[in-house]
């Protein structure tokens, strides 16, 4: 834990009291702070009481008597609109802040030589940081992992000289800081989400951007050039460098691409890593036999990391070693199983992660015979995106509420079957599925999971159940799920 420094003898009020508000709440207090802690489920206020947390109705309480509100990033900061306690803490003058700056206070309080890698984007954000933390332990560093994935970021160990802190950061974080200033600053890449909570795409663009929003000419801001929205916010600053004759005013920009060489940064072509300065062109490391590093997303997650580790000093060889010992993220294109197994037959997939249409993009771009798993509380858009991809899809297998529209978008386009259930569908698929050579059955849902899971980590748990369930049954035996199909 952390202790967050600052508040000795002070009230804070906490609302949001999951993974999050508990690690907040036990950092404010072993800092000296009284926490009042509140959430609207009965569930999450009787877990936090078990925890020790003092529980304290905020929407009852004399705002003149807090410090400040701290609050969970699920909470509406703007959009669809403020949360009654965020108008309250408002209206009394009091701040609004979370986790990201809690944290960032305290390693501005301490006199220890830390550094901080942050990482944002809509996707691959959570396997770049994984990624990143690897490498640093690989190289010899004590890595501390967390923030939006893993363990929440005041739950790390306290700051050690040395210690590298890498923490996946979400926009919804993002939008509660004032003073985050990491040294290493990572932007993948953005396409429209969380929309409801940021009111415009314009809106989550400028959010995102505010990871970079503190930095000095000390630190460094790595930029997903394949992607347009975060182009253009390099070619931005840039230009303000340039304008203001120096990179003292702000973070020294190194872009990465997984589809292009260039001139000055760090590119993959060919599933080999390029690093590029001036007029000198380094090979950093070769990806091409990597399994838990395919296809061209991951390459860029790889590029982006790279970059982010490289700027710390660590060896290259050293990096270059660790990417080939990456055991990938669960959910995230995570093979769970195969029949005959390593035997090449047929491949099950876990891409839960994938919770909108731009994610399951990645990993339908890195298979081919596909037996595609999707579904579930459905993104807007849907999932007209992919159609570039429907020729590699053999068959589609759709759950949740998302089946019925799914349906409508493959129709005449991509076999189809309404399965209902994620156990119904991995039976079918693995039954379609056996004795095709090069066959996967992926779970890929482009869909939140909160329809049918409490989130997409249970979702791929329970893949892997369906998965382990079929291959004990041998899948040339298993029953075809029911529904209509097309």
């Amino acid at each position: 834990m952390i202790p967050v420094p600052g508040f000795d003898g002070k009230r804070i009020a906490m609302f949001g009291l999951g993974r999050t508000g508990l690690g907040v709440a036990r950092a404010l207090e072993a800092g000296g702070a009284t926490v009042l802690g509140w959430d609207d489920g009965e569930a999450r206020r009787e877990e936090a009481d078990k925890a020790g947390v003092h529980l304290e109705d905020l929407y009852q309480i004399d705002w003149s008597t807090v410090e400040a509100l701290v609050l969970s990033p699920g909470v509406p900061l703007t959009h669809p609109k403020p949360h009654p306690l965020v108008e309250a803490a408002r209206a009394a003058g009091k701040p609004v802040i979370g986790d990201m700056e809690l944290f960032q206070r305290a390693i501005d309080a301490t006199d220890k030589k830390v550094k901080l890698i942050a990482i944002t984007g809509t996707n691959g954000k959570s396997t770049t940081t994984a990624l990143i933390g690897h490498l640093v332990r690989h190289a010899g560093g004590n890595a501390q992992v967390g923030g939006n994935i893993g363990r929440a970021v005041l739950d790390l160990d306290p700051p050690q000289d040395g210690t590298v802190y890498v923490i996946e950061v979400s926009s919804y974080q993002l939008d509660l800081t004032t003073s985050f200033r990491p040294d290493v600053s990572v932007l993948l890449n953005i396409t429209p989400d969380h929309l409801d909570r940021h009111g415009s795409f314009e809106n989550y663009v400028a959010v995102k951007d505010r990871i970079f929003a503190n930095q000095t000419g000390r630190g460094y801001a790595v930029f997903g050039v394949d992607s347009e929205p975060v182009a253009k916010l390099c070619t931005a600053r840039c230009g303000d460098q340039a304008a203001a004759g120096s990179s003292e005013g702000g973070p020294k920009v190194i872009p990465v691409s997984a589809r292009k060489a260039l001139g000055r940064g760090v590119y993959v072509l060919g599933g080999k890593i390029y690093h590029s300065r001036s007029s000198r062109v380094e090979e950093a490391a070769d990806l091409t036999d990597i399994p838990t590093l395919q296809g061209a997303h991951n390459w860029e997650n790889a590029a982006a990391a790279f970059a982010a580790v490289r700027v710390l000093g660590y060896d290259t060889a050293k990096i270059a070693e660790g990417l080939t010992r990456f055991p990938g993220l669960a959910h995230r294109m995570e093979q769970v199983g195969e029949y005959p197994a390593d035997k090449g037959g047929v491949r099950f997939i876990n891409d839960s992660k994938a919770t909108n249409a731009d994610a399951a993009a990645r990993a339908l771009a890195t298979y081919d015979r596909i037996f595609w798993i999707a579904g579930g509380v459905p993104k807007a858009g849907g999932i007209e995106t992919l159609t570039e991809y429907f020729p590699k899809i053999e068959k589609a297998y759709l759950i949740g509420q998302a089946a019925q529209d799914f349906a409508a978008t493959l129709e005449g386009r991509v076999r189809h079957t309404l399965s209902g259930t994620l156990e119904e569908a991995v039976a079918a698929a693995a039954h379609d599925a056996a004795g095709q050579d090069g066959a996967v059955v992926l779970l890929s849902p482009a869909c939140a999971s909160f329809d049918q899971f409490p989130d997409f980590e249970k979702r791929g748990d329970a893949f892997r159940t369906a998965v382990r369930a079929v291959l004990d049954g041998k899948p040339a035996g298993a029953k075809a799920g029911g529904g209509a199909a097309a």
